[in-house]
């Protein structure tokens, strides 16, 4: 499927929710079917050395290739370095692939 993870930077408010709707398209620009992949992202620290936090991933359709990726205040409050580094990966049966890719910077609520 993808070559190469795109790349979403965001700002999270420390101390608060934050949700964020995707939509995987290929390189046509088509959707990407998601019915029978199953998704996963983690947050690590910018050196990718320490992981934060397993983000919550909810395909919203499968066949528009759309999904909600979130995480709680409860989480971003032990966000207490200024930037963190996240992916999202799709599996399907002994396929991994990662898709989605980025910098999360954080921000004092």
């Amino acid at each position: 499927m993808a070559i190469a993870p795109g790349t979403y930077d965001m700002t999270i408010q420390r101390r608060s929710d934050h949700s964020v709707s995707v939509t995987l398209k290929d390189s046509d620009g088509s959707a990407v079917n998601l019915t029978g992949y199953t998704l996963a992202s983690q947050i690590w620290d910018s050196g990718r050395t320490t992981k934060a936090a397993d983000a919550t991933v909810s395909v919203t359709s499968a066949s528009g290739g759309t999904f909600t990726w979130s995480v709680t205040d409860t989480q971003t409050t032990t966000f207490t370095a200024d930037e963190y580094k996240y992916d999202v990966r799709l599996t399907s049966g002994g396929l991994h692939e990662y898709w989605l890719e980025g910098t999360i910077y954080m921000s004092e609520g």
